[in-house]
């Protein structure tokens, strides 16, 4: 593999205060730092304006650097999820669902659950507000740093069964089990009786943990 080669940065005392943003913006360029190369100018104002210290200056710019790669990591954990619709706790009506106690669903938001390998199914009729949890829960999970995937269950049982004809299920199930939280929406659906009318309703949805 051929090297490449190293460009080094001119290192001289008293430099300008143009000469100085401009080696810091060439600095972070080749450090790959785009929060404190685009925050710099700002965060160096308001550190003289307010007389911090060096050592003051410099953490605020990494702890800005720190905050904004975790913050970009959690979008890429919530869009690899494939959730369907962007849905939170702080948008979920609890009045609207009294008998859901806000208390216990902010508990599980902590994600301890997922800690431990246990499952959990969110039961309830039609309109209750299960999806809505179901993607909530697992977007704080992945906002947590844990690997989060989606999957309707009709979609995953498909892909289950074209698998196994395939020979590939052991594939298949390895991929979905190197996920830290499965969530199964739409699981429990039972056959339409003679009637039209469904065997169960409201089929709940399911977050499995996978430790």
């Amino acid at each position: 593999m051929k090297e490449e080669n190293a460009v080094a940065l001119p290192r001289q005392r008293g430099l300008t205060e143009q000469a100085a943003t401009t080696a810091v913006d060439q600095a972070c360029r080749m450090l790959r730092l785009p929060t404190i190369r685009s925050q710099f100018p700002d965060l160096a104002e308001t550190a003289s304006r307010e007389q911090m210290s060096y050592l003051g200056f410099l953490a605020e710019l990494l702890l800005a650097e720190c905050d904004d790669r975790a913050r970009r990591r959690s979008e890429r954990r919530i869009k690899a999820a494939g959730f369907p619709r962007d849905k939170s706790l702080r948008k979920f009506d609890f009045e609207a669902n009294p008998n859901i106690d806000a208390a216990m669903i902010h508990t599980l938001a902590k994600c301890e659950w997922i800690k431990k390998g246990l499952p959990l199914c969110l039961i309830g009729d039609s309109g209750t507000g299960k999806s809505h949890l179901l993607i909530a829960l697992g977007t704080e999970a992945a906002m947590a740093g844990y690997r989060v995937k989606y999957v309707l269950a009709t979609k995953l049982v498909n892909e289950l069964v074209e698998a196994a004809d395939e020979k590939q299920l052991t594939k298949t199930i390895a991929r979905y089990g190197r996920v830290d939280l499965l969530c199964i929406d739409e699981l429990g659906c039972a056959p339409r009786g003679a009637d039209g009318s469904r065997g169960m309703r409201g089929p709940p949805p399911v977050l499995a943990g996978t430790g």
